[in-house]
């Protein structure tokens, strides 16, 4: 059965699904509608993404998409090890500017749905780490935001010291100067 357990910050859910495994291989049903509305998670996907990293201490993110395109995430592992941080960016929140992260990796086959409202990003922990991830909404560049993966305002404790990050990551802006596009419903 899958399991579902929500993180300190409780709208964050790590996600094991079953895995079934003989002489063969094994097989894992890795999501179903079903499954995890019963869960928690209700969700129309409309996009898939696949990322390659092959260094250790790799960042990517922290990013999210602002309304109309704002994007629920859910993230799994196929090969290797991530440090995945999902940070609450919903002004009014009680955990506003507070992070949570979870390793997931292909050896623990765990997942990690991060709502609309929290901007996401993860380091690799091991070589060759590729991420599959779902999105529910379409990339949109012009509601694209990116928050600095090391922003001393909300002190993400990485596992690893910083190996390779894209130039626009390198830029991104202060959490500070974040202008908040959501607001906590509570």
């Amino acid at each position: 059965m899958t399991t579902f357990r929500s993180l300190a910050i409780p709208e964050v859910i790590e996600v094991v699904p079953n895995r079934f495994g003989d002489e063969r291989g094994f097989f894992s049903e890795t999501y179903n509608a079903a499954t995890f509305a019963r869960g928690g998670v209700e969700c129309t996907w409309v996009q898939d993404n696949h990322s390659l990293s092959a260094e250790p201490g790799t960042v990517r993110g922290l990013h999210l998409q602002a309304p109309p395109a704002a994007q629920d995430k859910l993230i799994r592992v196929v090969r290797g090890a991530i440090f995945d941080v999902a940070v609450d960016v919903r002004a009014g929140s009680p955990t506003y500017g507070q992070w949570v992260g979870v390793e997931l990796s292909s050896e623990q086959w765990n997942q990690l749905f991060v709502p609309k409202g929290f901007a996401h990003g993860f380091m690799t922990i091991t070589p060759d780490a590729e991420v599959l991830y779902k999105v529910s909404a379409l990339y949109s560049p012009e509601h694209e935001m990116a928050i600095r993966w090391d922003d001393p305002d909300i002190g993400i404790e990485w596992p690893r010291p910083l190996s390779s990050l894209s130039g626009k990551d390198a830029v991104a802006s202060a959490f500070r100067k974040h202008q908040p596009v959501f607001r906590y419903q509570g």
